[in-house]
């Protein structure tokens, strides 16, 4: 055997010859290719997933921000209408105070003796 025939296996028992070794490297791509196609179906069908969920998120976001809205203006009334109220209510008072001071004017004052 010469020295420079030693990388030389093709003849060894049990080593695979060339054939074997690319039908088997084929084998090995084709089931990378089958996991890879696999994987990618799968990551697609979360992304459409990912893509309804945010789809609802944005309509119900949109649902609350208009219920938001119209609360917030009912507030807007509601605090109106308080404050509407609340001087109303001092209107009233000065009133009731200005009355009470004449009524007083009209009834004389009680002596207490003691």
């Amino acid at each position: 055997m010469n020295r420079y025939e030693i990388e030389d296996t093709d003849d060894w028992l049990g080593s695979p010859t060339p054939l074997e070794t690319c039908r088997h490297s084929l084998r090995v791509y084709e089931n990378e290719v089958q996991e890879l196609t696999l994987q990618l179906r799968q990551a697609r069908e979360k992304i459409f997933k990912l893509v309804e969920m945010h789809t609802e998120a944005i309509s119900q976001r949109d649902e609350a921000m208009a219920n938001l809205r119209e609360r917030s203006g009912e507030s807007a009334k509601l605090r109106k209408q308080l404050y509407d109220l609340d001087i109303s209510a001092r209107g009233h008072q000065r009133e009731a105070e200005r009355l009470r001071g004449i009524l007083d004017g009209l009834t004389p004052q009680t002596k207490t003796v003691i």
